[in-house]
Parts: structure tokens; sequence; C-alpha cells
């Protein structure tokens, strides 16, 4: 996971991302280039788009 990587801890340290968001709701959304997802996940603003790396941008 990009945030864990950027916090240089593991993925299981951080609050489970389903709490956040509904992952089934964001890779259905993300299936095309026009449309990008942001929301704010463990001090961050996550932003998700298809075609695209996820971008974080330190909240």
């Amino acid at each position: 996971m990009a945030v864990a990587e950027r916090e240089g801890i593991t993925p299981e340290e951080l609050r489970p991302l389903h709490d956040v968001v509904d992952p089934d709701a964001l890779d259905a959304l993300c299936t095309t280039s026009e449309i990008s997802v942001a929301f704010p996940y463990e001090g961050y603003v996550v932003t998700v788009t298809a075609d695209e790396p996820i971008h974080l941008e330190k909240h």
C-alpha cells in the first residue's frame, strides 16, 4: 500500500482501507481514466485514477 510505503511501515500497522472507502466501489469507479476519486486516509489525501499511479498528498 502506498501510504505504508511512504510512512516506512507495514500495511498491517494502518487502519483497514475498507473502514474508509468501499474497495469494490473504488474499483468500479476507476475503470475509466476520466474519473478520479480522492479520499482522506491516515493523514493523507489519496487520489486514485485508473491510468495513473496513486497520488498521495500529506494532509
